[in-house]
């Protein structure tokens, strides 16, 4: 079974590094020299597993997560990467950063900072918040932990409170979730074992993430792969005639093999492959998710940034519609320009219009002139090039782009094609 790349999510305090650290302790996945830092720094107290994750000296200080902590950690059955996300509304685009790619997102949901005497139990805006960003970003499975079940005195009905809040927030935002748990980061209940309780009869957090799905990429569609880097005289045979060039990247989606034609965009020109590489050896063909190097039957003109498909399967636009979730301190505007990157590619780009704003509460769509930070609206966007872009929803990586500052270079955004309206002539920009 594949390792299982997951994040971890939710509000500030919720317990998210605590959880990593219990499944690495209960795991077993603690050298004994961290182990001995723990103990010094509990002096009689319980240890405190968060320390695990929270690397950076000001983490440790404020008793926050700052910055995306990388874990690992194998049981008999699977492998697993772990991103611990910052919960802090201020650092909700290292989240982003963290989802990108992964297969699951465990959102917490602190039990203890909820109203469980309301009808009704409202959530957490980082909670909504988290959890649209995981379905934004594709994220195939979302699971809800309900954390520190352990400190309220009727902890059956007040899961059963929160459970039906979430699944209520989750069927009117459409969320793909795979299952929702009671656990105890601190005490380890029904994190790596079944909570053995009268009012709950299903599996730990642990046996659920044994059981997800990974994210496979689609290899019944046409060849779409973004050109990293062109490898010169790498096979350099005597003489000065023609000299093979290998054009390497990860294959989007789809597939490729020796003897099939391609088309090299933006220039439109095709060629036939003549060889495939994959790390090193010479082979057949290559599928989606494989890195492989393509050795054309000519030369062509083609350079990192460039995209290579199947002939007459991929539309070049200028303009398009997109979901973009705004990371920046300063609120995206109509008509600033920016830098966008596609696949490889660096191009100049500018918001033509903001059509509206998602209210992450109500979860309905409300008009805007701008977007301010950690807001999700639906522009249309205009690149100074034409970019092959697809729907995020086919294609993870031709739909998805990141919006840099020019001025400050800061990551501004992450951009997601929606679906796109038949081709029209483009205007100019």
């Amino acid at each position: 079974m594949q390792a299982l790349r997951f994040l971890t999510a939710g509000s500030v305090d919720d317990g998210k590094s605590t959880l990593i650290g219990r499944l690495l302790f209960d795991s077993q996945a603690i050298l004994a020299d961290q182990l001995d830092v723990l103990a010094r720094r509990a002096v009689g107290k319980p240890l405190d597993l968060s320390l695990l994750t929270d690397g950076l000296e000001a983490e440790r200080e404020q008793g926050i997560t700052i910055d995306v902590a990388y874990r690992y950690f194998a049981t008999k059955t699977r492998k697993f990467i772990i991103a611990d996300a910052p919960g802090h509304e201020q650092y909700t685009r290292n989240m982003v950063t963290a989802a990108a790619g992964s297969d699951a997102a465990v959102v917490l949901v602190d039990v203890t900072k909820l109203d469980l005497s309301q009808p009704e139990v409202a959530l957490l805006p980082q909670t909504r918040r988290h959890s649209l960003l995981a379905q934004l970003l594709r994220v195939p499975s979302i699971v809800f932990a309900v954390n520190k079940i352990d400190a309220l005195a009727e902890p059956g009905p007040g899961f059963a409170k929160v459970k039906a809040a979430l699944e209520a927030f989750a069927q009117a935002a459409g969320l793909n979730v795979a299952a929702t748990v009671p656990v105890s980061a601190l005490r380890g209940d029904n994190v790596t074992q079944p909570l053995d309780a009268p009012w709950w009869d299903g599996p730990s957090l642990l046996q659920v993430l044994e059981g997800l799905p990974t994210t496979q990429e689609r290899t019944d569609a046409p060849l779409s792969l973004p050109v990293q880097f062109v490898q010169k005289d790498a096979y350099q045979t005597e003489g000065a005639g023609f000299q093979p060039r290998v054009l390497w990247g990860r294959i989007a989606h789809g597939g490729v093999k020796v003897g099939d034609e391609i088309e090299v965009l933006p220039s439109r020109q095709r060629a036939i492959v003549a060889a495939l590489r994959r790390a090193g050896d010479e082979v057949g063909d290559a599928k989606a998710g494989e890195s492989a190097g393509l050795i054309l039957d000519r030369q062509l003109d083609v350079s990192r940034g460039d995209w290579i498909v199947t002939p007459e399967t991929a539309d070049s636009r200028t303009h398009f519609p997109a979901t973009l979730a705004w990371l920046d301190t300063e609120p995206a505007k109509p008509g600033r320009k920016y830098w966008v990157r596609h696949g490889n590619r660096w191009v100049q780009a500018r918001i033509s219009s903001i059509d509206s704003v998602l209210d992450i509460h109500t979860l309905q769509p409300q008009d805007a002139h701008e977007l301010p930070v950690n807001a999700i609206g639906r522009v249309q966007m205009e690149v100074q090039h034409a970019l092959p872009v697809e729907p995020f929803a086919d294609n993870r990586v031709g739909g998805a782009l990141i919006v840099v500052d020019p001025a400050s270079h800061r990551t501004s955004g992450a951009l997601l094609v929606d679906a796109i309206p038949a081709p029209a002539e483009d205007d100019a920009w």
